[in-house]
């Protein structure tokens, strides 16, 4: 049986580009931090409050093309 240490030291820590790109969009812009959760199907991203989320969704055309998404993406209030 492998140790906990072995499982862990074969593991990859790194966020998806896809994560990273969507930080930096809104942090570019908005300057907050939101929490990004890839998915098989979609992408869901938790902000902090309403009026971004209204605001983001409106923008989420132009965010799937300069992070170059192909998922849909879910909006969260959080």
């Amino acid at each position: 049986m492998d140790s906990l240490f072995n499982i862990l030291a074969n593991r990859n820590f790194d966020e998806p580009p896809e994560v990273a790109s969507i930080k930096k969009f809104v942090f570019d812009n908005y300057q907050t931090d939101v929490s990004v959760a890839v998915r098989d199907k979609d992408i869901s991203i938790t902000v902090p409050s309403a009026a971004l989320a209204s605001t983001l969704r409106m923008r989420l055309p132009e965010m799937k093309r300069r992070c170059q998404i192909d998922k849909k993406i879910l909006l969260r209030i959080g």
